[in-house]
């Protein structure tokens, strides 16, 4: 297993600890009104036993939780008002569940109900709101000790009786036990802000830096961060670009070294798209054998990638290509065409899945294809089906399945070439699970026969898709020989899965998608044409994240995670034994 996928696809795990908080503004604003409705049932109707006071205690602290939650948005880092309802909703969950331990004990110990508990849980809610205004929400510690008894003691005031305030709360065991949370509760703001020392100073900010980025669509805080850890270099960009000067058709088959990410709307999340409009909306942005490492940081890197992309070179020249030859090595498929000595070659193991094809890979084929005498060689990971990283068996099966095409191209006679690109720019499609690209399909017609390719701009597909569209072109006597996707990390919408996207097919139908495309492959058929290739080459110098990054990120996330499972693994514990107080 490579580090670079190892440490993203922990964060991507890590990314399913968000998912917990309400999809919108108003299901918190819901959820915490009522949950402060139950828990003043609770200490209304079984703590103090004076139903006759619910008509006003509970609609009194409705309006001071309501108060209070606009309070705290005023002063958490962007003010965001939704922040301040998770925090709301969750402290008073936190305290329901304290109150209703206090019964349980009660009941179990045949003691009389305290108020202890639900002063404890007033503490226990505060000390949770140090914990979220220091790490999540952007505050100091500092001010987080002046706002954290803010909504806990408002709510505690309306609801407890005056007469009862001063010794419920003065109560030296009951400060003392309150005193235990807030201070451990500091403890773990500052030792898991340092958990990722030295690589990141503070890992709070990069989780607010992360949550900014993810809520307000506003990447710049992140993008500076990673910006000044990323580290200068030189990437490949190949093309295929294909001419008919006469019909004035100009097709691009693009094959950027770079990688899509890290995600949207970070960085170069959208960078298949904005190639593909660089290209005039005439090209297939594929996704090249790379990982997350070689990931542009912001979006100025992008535009100083973009407007270089005119620099190019070409390497070669022809009018002639090999028809396609397709090699199957059990999960593993190859795809190959020869463009006079230049070959490309598409690696996919769908239906079965898999993440980026490995570095290793397509060293060890570019080594094979030069001692063969090939004068280069483009590899596309087809990216269309969900699976985990590569196994070895697998690997080995697409190295001999890849080997194999290269051998057999070799020995292909070369014809003159036809083609046709259609994209889906004029069906106005909108699904989640599909980028701004949309949809496109090029055809090429060698030696009397038509073939076609079909591309995405996706975050891969779903599993079985690709092979229902190529039976649904069959049944249409057409002969699809693959689907590719660009791997975007483009979302239109704040997607809630484990993965933080939609693959292609996720959210479309198979069957829309596979009419989509037959509509696109009868508009490229309709643009075939004669046509030249050539072999552009581009360098550009960019800054790249590298993998350090996600493995410093990595390994802060994991760090503060196992601290806080030691810090709540111990706080459990102590509330449980303050039951029997």
């Amino acid at each position: 297993m490579t580090e670079s996928y190892d440490d993203v696809s922990k964060i991507h795990k890590r990314y399913s600890l968000t998912l917990v908080n309400p999809s919108s503004y108003y299901h918190s604003l819901i959820f915490s009104n009522v949950s402060a409705v139950i828990l003043s049932a609770i200490v209304v109707f079984v703590f103090l036993a004076r139903a006759d006071e619910a008509v006003f205690r509970l609609p009194a602290v409705v309006a001071i939780l309501l108060l209070t939650q606009y309070v705290d948005s005023r002063f958490i880092k962007n003010k965001e008002y939704s922040k301040s309802l998770h925090m709301s909703l969750f402290g008073n969950l936190a305290w329901i569940g304290v109150v209703i331990g206090g019964i349980i004990a009660s009941v179990v110990l045949s003691k009389d109900l305290s108020v202890f508990y639900i002063v404890e849980g007033m503490f226990i809610f505060a000390s949770f709101r140090i914990g979220i205004l220091t790490t999540t929400l952007g505050t100091t510690l500092r001010r987080a000790w002046l706002l954290c008894f803010l909504q806990p003691v408002a709510m505690y005031l309306v609801l407890i009786p005056s007469s009862m305030w001063i010794p419920s709360i003065f109560d030296p065991l009951t400060l003392a036990v309150g005193g235990v949370f807030l201070v451990t509760a500091s403890i773990w703001s500052v030792v898991t802000d340092r958990a990722g020392r030295p690589a990141i100073h503070s890992t709070h900010k990069m989780v607010q830096a992360y949550l900014a980025s993810l809520s307000k669509n506003n990447p710049s805080e992140v993008e500076s961060i990673l910006e000044s850890i990323s580290k200068d270099t030189t990437v490949l960009t190949t093309q295929i670009r294909l001419q008919n000067k006469e019909k004035n058709n100009d097709f691009r088959l693009v094959l950027p070294e770079i990688h899509p990410g890290p995600f949207h709307p970070v960085g170069g999340s959208n960078i298949p798209y904005q190639i593909y409009k660089t290209m005039n909306s005439s090209a297939m942005v594929m996704h090249s054998v790379s990982d997350h490492s070689l990931n542009l940081p912001s979006r100025k890197e992008v535009e100083n990638y973009l407007n270089s992309l005119s620099a190019n070179v070409v390497s070669n020249h022809g009018l002639v290509c090999t028809e396609p030859i397709t090699v199957q090595v059990n999960k593993s498929r190859v795809v190959g065409f020869l463009f006079e000595k230049s070959a490309i070659l598409f690696l996919s193991l769908s239906p079965h899945g898999m993440e980026d094809i490995p570095i290793y890979v397509k060293t060890e084929i570019e080594q094979f294809a030069k001692n063969r005498n090939f004068e280069r060689i483009l590899i596309v990971d087809c990216h269309n089906a969900m699976g985990e990283e590569i196994s070895e068996p697998d690997s080995g099966d697409m190295l001999k399945a890849a080997k194999s095409a290269l051998d057999t191209l070799i020995t292909k006679e070369k014809y003159p070439l036809e083609f046709g690109y259609g994209n889906s720019d004029h069906m106005n499609l909108n699904s989640p699970d599909l980028g701004l690209g949309g949809v496109g399909v090029l055809c090429l017609k060698i030696n009397g026969t038509k073939y076609f390719l079909g591309w995405a701009d996706s975050n891969n597909m779903e599993n079985g898709v690709r092979e229902y569209i190529v039976n649904y072109f069959a049944k249409n006597s057409l002969n699809l020989l693959e689907i590719c996707t660009s791997d975007t990390h483009y979302s239109a919408t704040k997607v809630r899965t484990r993965q933080g996207y939609y693959q292609f097919g996720k959210i479309a139908k198979s069957q829309d998608i596979a009419e989509w495309y037959l509509k696109v492959a009868h508009d490229a058929e309709k643009n075939l044409a004669p046509g030249s290739f050539e072999i552009l080459e581009h360098k550009a110098d960019v800054k790249i994240m590298g993998s350090t990054v996600y493995e410093d990120y990595s390994r802060a996330v994991d760090n503060s995670l196992k601290i806080t499972k030691g810090f709540a693994i111990g706080s459990f514990v102590f509330f449980i034994a303050t039951l029997f107080l």
